[in-house]
């Protein structure tokens, strides 16, 4: 099992600057959105691809609250693999900073848009989060 995760350099910036736009709480909030996010797109990311890990760091208990078994379960059921598998986390830090990188491009092209609208709007095409 992991203890942290580390967004990438860019992602450091990406995630304080969504979370003054959105005013939905804090980063870890902000990069929880981001998680789900990348995950509602039914992308497999592969773990070549992981960017470096020198951006924001959350402990889990930080990043995922009391709901940490169920995004363990996303992420390992998103892949087929068990949840101690030992390249969970990667797979959680690289859908992070897609997620990131998905709402920050999204927002960028809707610069009208306040936080809790753009939520309800998510929620209500099907895209949920916890």
């Amino acid at each position: 099992m992991f203890s942290h995760i580390k967004t990438s350099k860019k992602n450091k910036e990406v995630v304080t600057q969504l979370t003054n736009r959105l005013n939905l709480g804090a980063e870890n909030v902000i990069s929880r959105i981001a998680l789900t996010y990348s995950l509602s797109k039914d992308k497999i990311l592969k773990i070549e691809d992981i960017q470096n890990s020198s951006g924001k760091e959350y402990s889990k208990s930080v990043l995922f609250g009391q709901n940490l078994n169920y995004y363990i379960g996303m992420v390992a059921l998103h892949y087929g693999i068990h949840r101690s598998d030992k390249d969970l986390p990667k797979y959680i830090k690289m859908h992070i900073d897609d997620g990131l990188q998905l709402l920050d491009k999204e927002l960028n092209q809707r610069s009208n848009i306040e936080g809790f609208d753009f939520l309800v709007e998510k929620i209500e095409n099907g895209f949920l989060t916890l």
